[in-house]
């Protein structure tokens, strides 16, 4: 029996020392700890995929909360069926210690374990989707309030009163303004209506 330790963290800005800090205590070898930094939306992690070819029957893999395996009720529930069932390996969910395979193998035990599982897998994804909502309400009510989100736009070209003011008198194009200010037609009609938006004029 070898005992092993997964790792993930969403983004590669976000720090993985609580997790890793809670295997070193476990004791698991350095070389038995596996890492991802990138989305739990599917399984397609490398390091994930290495540590499941390399376990064994009866071996020990220890996750320090269930969405570490994912970010879906689904497939949280299929990888937990793959590695209990299908790979026969014991799991062990530090935060949530009924979650632990080695207790309680006989029917009663296996079917708590699995109630419980799918109930927290439902939390998960259900309190991932409440913070997804209220990120969503927060940004329209910034929208609302006139903040904007984003790059800050570049500063407008020092000429670009002077080709406007051409363009408002017919003498050039929109394409020939455009281009004298280094622009993309379609950013330059951006900007030309932000523009107009803060003079209160209007061409187009």
């Amino acid at each position: 029996m070898n005992t092993y330790g997964y790792i993930r963290v969403s983004s590669r800005d976000q720090n993985e020392d609580r997790q890793r800090n809670a295997f070193r205590e476990l004791s698991i070898p350095v070389n038995h700890i596996y890492m991802d930094k990138q989305s739990g939306k599917d399984f397609d992690r490398p390091s994930y995929k290495r540590m499941v070819r390399r376990m064994k029957k009866n071996d020990v893999l220890y996750i320090k909360s269930i969405d570490r395996l994912g970010r879906n009720y689904g497939e949280i529930l299929e990888q937990w069926r793959i590695l209990t069932k299908e790979k026969e390996i014991d799991l062990v969910v530090l935060d949530m210690p009924l979650l632990d395979t080695r207790r309680g193998k006989d029917l009663i035990g296996t079917f708590l374990s699995d109630i419980v599982l799918q109930v927290l897998s439902f939390v998960a994804e259900n309190e991932r989707t409440n913070i997804r909502q209220r990120q969503a309400e927060g940004i329209a009510a910034a929208k609302e309030r006139g903040v904007r989100f984003g790059r800050p736009p570049r500063p407008l070209p020092e000429h670009f009163c002077e080709i406007y003011r051409l363009l408002e008198s017919g003498k050039i194009t929109g394409k020939a303004a455009a281009e004298a200010c280094g622009m993309p037609l379609s950013t330059f009609r951006y900007r030309v209506k932000v523009y107009q938006e803060n003079t209160n004029n209007r061409i187009f």
